[in-house]
């Protein structure tokens, strides 16, 4: 007797659920469990990380990211805004600020400012300046874009409606559009809060002090102190789970929401 194509998939489904817990089944009884916990999750070194990747590196890690997302959204605002100006010269200008930070790579923006302006004019800047500006200015050609977006997706009733009450385009703007269009790409803001997390990794090219370091520069630190293997950067890698995995629930949960 023929299956049905119902039947088919369920049969289909439950091979690839054999298959995958057949691999995951080999991988433990096949892996070298002594030599694994000892190079990457050794007890002993994780101990001696306590509590400074904490209160020093996963500290540090939400600052950078914080004023990296505070310079970014400011800025961004302003782009979108200028996007979607009547005057053509602001368009122009937040056109191409967008597409040259959208092009640039984090890394060299990070580069210019901690060396470059210190090389060629002799600027050097302090190390939360220097973070907040490479990681906000980069931020900001994202969030304008997003922002222009949610801009030009609020249905242009609403701001027709709030001219007829008699509000000014500023005031129409402010109270009606602009808050609107944050809800909209609200999901898209906090996955930007994510990627300028893992950005703030980037910190590590400047020279900095113990007491400013992040995750992934402690982490580095501590496979040259300790000579422990992966175990300080596993580590730091969980630390920034903590961070993004909650976010990353945050934004779909947001976004299911604005679906319903």
């Amino acid at each position: 007797m023929a299956l049905t194509v119902r039947q088919k998939q369920t049969y289909f489904r439950y091979t690839q659920y054999a298959l995958l817990a057949a691999l995951a089944l080999a991988l433990i009884l096949l892996a070298d469990w002594p030599t694994l916990i000892d190079k990457a999750f050794n007890p002993q070194i994780i101990a001696q990380q306590f509590p400074q990747i904490i209160t020093v590196a996963l500290k540090n890690t939400l600052i950078y990211t914080a004023l990296g997302f505070i310079l970014g959204l400011s800025a961004g605002t302003l782009l979108a805004l200028m996007k979607i100006s009547s005057i053509a010269p602001y368009r122009w200008l937040a056109t191409a600020y967008i597409e040259l930070f959208r092009g640039l790579p984090a890394l060299l923006v990070f580069l210019a400012f901690g060396y470059g302006l210190p090389l060629a004019f002799g600027l050097r800047l302090d190390n939360y300046l220097t973070v907040m500006l490479a990681l906000g200015m980069v931020s900001a050609a994202y969030i304008g874009e997003v922002l222009r977006a949610g801009l030009e997706a609020v249905p242009h009733g609403q701001y027709e409606a709030a001219r007829c009450l008699g509000m000014s385009h500023s005031r129409a703007m402010i109270s009606i559009i602009i808050p609107q269009a944050f809800k909209i790409v609200l999901p898209a803001l906090t996955n930007e809060v994510i990627l300028l997390t893992k950005d703030s990794s980037l910190v590590y090219l400047l020279g900095m002090s113990l007491a400013q370091y992040e995750l992934t520069k402690f982490g580095r630190e501590g496979i040259t102190t300790t000579g422990a293997g992966l175990t300080p950067l596993v580590l730091a890698g969980a630390c920034y789970l903590i961070i993004t995995i909650p976010l990353g629930i945050l934004a779909r949960r947001i976004e299911k929401k604005a679906k319903a």
